[in-house]
């Protein structure tokens, strides 16, 4: 599957079926060098008019590893982790 194929899917965790946007909304955590994806950024709204504000980057992020379905309009996911000031380096 193509990550453009992804983009329109709806983020969805399991535990309690909190909605957490597009994928589009959110940026890719990737290793530079391998190219192996850690995960999804979750980006926050400053505002509730999308178009006043952009979106600020968050604390918080989708780990690859706690997507646990993928399917035809949904990606569902287990838990949100914390990022820490290495996955940026």
């Amino acid at each position: 599957m193509l990550l453009s194929e992804l983009a329109e899917k709806e983020l969805i965790q399991v535990e309690d079926g909190v909605r957490f946007g597009l994928l589009t909304e959110t940026e890719m955590l990737f290793d530079p060098k391998s190219g192996a994806i850690f995960g999804f950024e979750v980006l926050k709204k400053n505002s509730r008019f999308s178009f006043q504000s952009r979106p600020a980057h968050s604390n918080e992020y989708i780990p690859w590893e706690e997507i646990v379905l993928i399917g035809d309009d949904r990606i569902l996911f287990n838990k949100t982790k914390m990022i820490d000031s290495e996955m940026y380096k």
